[in-house]
């Protein structure tokens, strides 16, 4: 019984020093592995950083950051109010009601932290984070208004060093004695200049050159009006001089297009009669080419000047220059000029006119154009146009003649001369109309002309 007893005595010591031991481990286990468990008495300044200031704890450094919710790699309870960065997993837990939000797991196994995260969006703003705080984007707003600001101040820089302020430059100009003048007062100086006796003949021609640009402009016509300048280029289509009768008509055909109020003191200034003495005697190409211009000028749109117009015989004038040699370029411009007065009367009659055009068309009705010219005969001197080798001086007659025929129909078919040219311009137009659609120009400019040949021939057969 001692020896049982001595046994056992020796089995609980053994058993006693095992427990010791393994207590031991044990607390030195726990010492290793979960030293943050550990209550730990923290003094001021272990808080402090090397300048000697307190550090700011990271939760209370941006307090707007508060509002936005960071999730780790594990499930936490997302509280009302709080943001979610886009791509986190959300989910709601049954048990507890609440929801809850994790990272989704990367494809390398690590993630980052919310430290990472946020050292990842210091300084500069990273475009790939998903989400920012307001102050990142105050001051990413204000970096790009500096920005702007700055390449708008550069830009300015850049212009005041290529140009100069207009202070400047009048005060530069007066050093040199140099004024910026108006088209008026430039108009008085050319006027004074062709006026002027002491002006040699190129210097009156070089005056009336520059006029001629400035009185293109309505206004500035009106205002030459009122200087006097119309009369003086009246006065100076009687001049014995061809160069200065030429530049005179020229530029009172610049004045008068499309100007009613000129249009009206030039007739009443006798200008009508002057150009059609020009038209009428015996003068140089130039001159006459010009005459025709101012009286077109003159004529077009304007009524009473063409009722005037045939009361003085212009159309026999006009008729007079298919007799004098030398004057073949102006047979298409006379035809041209009487196809356009024909035609705007036509349209005016068929259109739809109110009380404001009923005064103009009474006008209208009183000029008669196309009796006078069916009576001196213009039937066969338009048609034998036709003749010209030119396509566009072609095209102008052709248009011409069809307004014509309801008047001259008669006359056109007794005329073998005409059937002949019109054979002959239908056989050349089929060909190179034909060309034109073998090039891919179905409705080209030959197709056109082919036409209004067929059209003629249609209305003689």
């Amino acid at each position: 019984m001692s020896r049982r007893a001595d046994l056992l005595s020796a089995a609980a010591r053994v058993n006693l020093l095992l427990l010791v031991v393994s207590a031991v481990f044990s607390w030195s286990s726990l010492s290793d592995r979960v030293p943050e468990f550990a209550l730990t008495k923290i003094e001021e300044s272990d808080i402090k950083d090397d300048s000697g200031k307190e550090a700011v704890a990271e939760d209370d450094a941006d307090p707007e950051d508060l509002e936005v919710f960071y999730p780790t790699h594990q499930w936490r309870t997302l509280r009302p109010g709080q943001a979610v960065p886009a791509g986190s997993h959300v989910r709601l837990n049954l048990q507890t009601g609440d929801r809850e939000v994790k990272l989704p797991d990367s494809e390398n196994g690590k993630s980052g932290t919310r430290k990472e995260s946020r050292r990842k969006r210091l300084g500069k703003v990273d475009v790939d984070s998903t989400s920012f705080t307001s102050q990142e984007l105050k001051k990413a707003l204000a970096k790009m208004k500096e920005s702007e600001k700055a390449e708008r101040k550069a830009h300015e820089e850049e212009v005041r060093k290529k140009f100069r302020p207009i202070e400047q430059l009048k005060e530069e100009f007066e050093k040199l004695n140099v004024k910026m003048e108006t088209d008026y007062e430039i108009m008085v100086k050319l006027i004074s200049k062709f006026n002027s006796s002491a002006s040699t003949l190129d210097e009156k021609v070089a005056a009336l050159y520059d006029l001629e640009y400035y009185v293109h402009q309505v206004d500035n016509a009106k205002d030459f009006l009122a200087m006097g300048g119309l009369q003086l280029l009246i006065h100076g289509l009687n001049s014995t001089e061809a160069t200065l009768k030429e530049h005179a008509a020229f530029v009172l055909g610049a004045a008068l297009s499309s100007n009613p109020k000129v249009q009206i003191e030039a007739i009443e200034g006798g200008a009508l009669q002057k150009l059609l003495v020009i038209l009428a005697t015996e003068q140089p190409l130039a001159v006459k080419k010009k005459a025709l211009f101012a009286l077109s000028s003159m004529l077009r749109h304007f009524p009473y000047a063409q009722q005037q117009f045939l009361k003085l015989g212009g159309l026999q004038v006009l008729r007079s220059l298919f007799r004098q040699k030398g004057m073949e370029t102006l047979h298409v411009r006379v035809v041209t000029l009487l196809y356009d007065l024909i035609m705007e009367k036509m349209l005016l009659e068929g259109s739809q006119h109110g009380d404001h055009l009923e005064e103009k068309l009474q006008q209208y009705r009183q000029v008669k154009l196309v009796p006078a010219v069916v009576e001196q005969d213009w039937c066969v001197v338009v048609s034998n146009l036709l003749a010209m080798p030119e396509h566009d001086s072609r095209e102008k007659v052709l248009k011409m003649v069809e307004v014509l025929m309801a008047f001259c129909r008669e006359r056109y078919r007794g005329d073998p001369a005409l059937s002949t040219t019109l054979g002959l311009l239908r056989s050349e137009y089929e060909e190179l109309a034909a060309e034109e659609q073998r090039e891919g120009d179905r409705d080209g400019y030959f197709r056109e002309l082919l036409g209004s040949v067929n059209t003629i021939i249609q209305e003689l057969s």
